[in-house]
């Protein structure tokens, strides 16, 4: 896991899907995490329109650039389907934040192609500090 993990934080161009509306929540402390440390960061909710003055878009496929990582914050059943979003948009790499994961997700990732980080968090600190936002 641990070489996925380093190639994951590798990328330039990572979208966050998830929740947006509360500085609370892990999906906007990712995207604000990423932000600081330089990544060109697309943020994607249907519900949203702006997040820290960045343009939300509502699909992984509404996003003009090309994208290298996805990380999603998202209930199970929705993970599944952006997963479908994902391999249609040419994504090879995501990350699946505790919770978001199910055994169908994780399954669809390997059957396609798609490198799959889950079960752990991307801001845990058991990660090294140069791996961990």
């Amino acid at each position: 896991m641990k070489d996925l993990v380093t190639d994951f934080l590798k990328q330039k161009k990572i979208a966050v899907i998830g929740s947006f509306r509360n500085k609370e929540k892990f999906a906007y402390r990712i995207l604000v995490d990423l932000m600081k440390k330089g990544y060109e960061v697309f943020p994607v909710n249907p519900s949203l329109s702006e997040v820290e003055g960045r343009v939300c878009y509502k699909t992984i496929g509404d996003i003009p650039d090309s994208v290298d990582a996805v990380n999603l914050v998202t209930p199970p059943s929705v993970t599944e389907s952006i997963l479908k979003e994902c391999l249609q948009k040419g994504v090879k790499r995501v990350w699946l934040q505790p919770g978001a994961e199910s055994s169908v997700a994780i399954q669809f990732c390997q059957d396609n192609g798609i490198k799959v980080i889950h079960s752990i968090c991307v801001m845990m600190d058991s990660l090294k500090n140069e791996e961990r936002l």
